[in-house]
């Protein structure tokens, strides 16, 4: 009796990781397989079922997993944001942490176009998805307003480095300066001119560090 209870105790740990590593399988999956179909089929057309097919798991797996297709979409977009799973706030990446660091106004604007240029690279068809759904979705519309926080906190952070840098502009303060920054790097914006008006992301990516130069500095 003791040896068999020993025997289920070895066994627990085992049988978690095994259940810890299934259920991280069918996170990547999913998420890879909702990215493309949000981004290609649309919100409205994809659901549960599709994805699962998709991922090649079962609509069961994934409803264990996340529970609503909302979930799903906040995942993917939670992950095309960072670029990876990592736990790592976005002021404390690496692209961020460097354009904050550098001493030259000039290169901390360059380094912060890129970098939000890179996200968008990844981002920018799932955040359009979930702009477009907000209007008809309290979830979705939730999860809209907290990326908008999260960009001006993000961008507030740069205003203030760069303030310390070189002069703003007279009437700015580091909180309008940021303002401008949200509107000129937002999501909406690249959408408008890299997906409709067929700018390439470098002609985005220079546009929008020449115009925060002369929109937030005398340089």
């Amino acid at each position: 009796m003791v040896q068999s209870m020993m025997h289920e105790t070895q066994q627990r740990p085992a049988e978690t990781g095994g259940r810890a590593a299934r259920a991280h399988a069918v996170r990547n999956s999913v998420v890879e397989s909702a990215t493309e179909l949000f981004a290609t089929a649309g919100y409205r057309s994809t659901d549960l079922a599709t994805i699962a097919a998709r991922a090649g798991v079962g609509e069961q797996d994934v409803r264990s997993v996340f529970g609503s297709k909302n979930a799903v979409l906040a995942a993917a977009l939670e992950r095309a944001v960072a670029g990876d799973d990592l736990p790592v706030p976005t002021l404390e990446r690496e692209w961020a942490l460097e354009a904050l660091a550098d001493p030259d106004p000039r290169g901390q604007l360059h380094r912060q176009v890129a970098g939000v240029g890179d996200m968008y690279l990844r981002a920018a068809p799932l955040l359009d998805v979930v702009r477009g759904a907000a209007p008809t979705d309290p979830e979705l519309a939730e999860l809209w307003e907290t990326n908008v926080r999260q960009r001006l906190t993000v961008q507030l952070a740069f205003a203030c480095a760069l303030a310390g840098k070189t002069p703003l502009r007279e009437e700015l303060t580091p909180e309008t300066a940021a303002d401008v920054a949200l509107a000129i790097l937002s999501p909406e914006t690249y959408h408008l001119l890299v997906a409709e008006r067929k700018w390439t992301h470098e002609a985005w990516r220079a546009w929008a560090t020449a115009d925060l130069t002369h929109m937030l500095t005398t340089l």
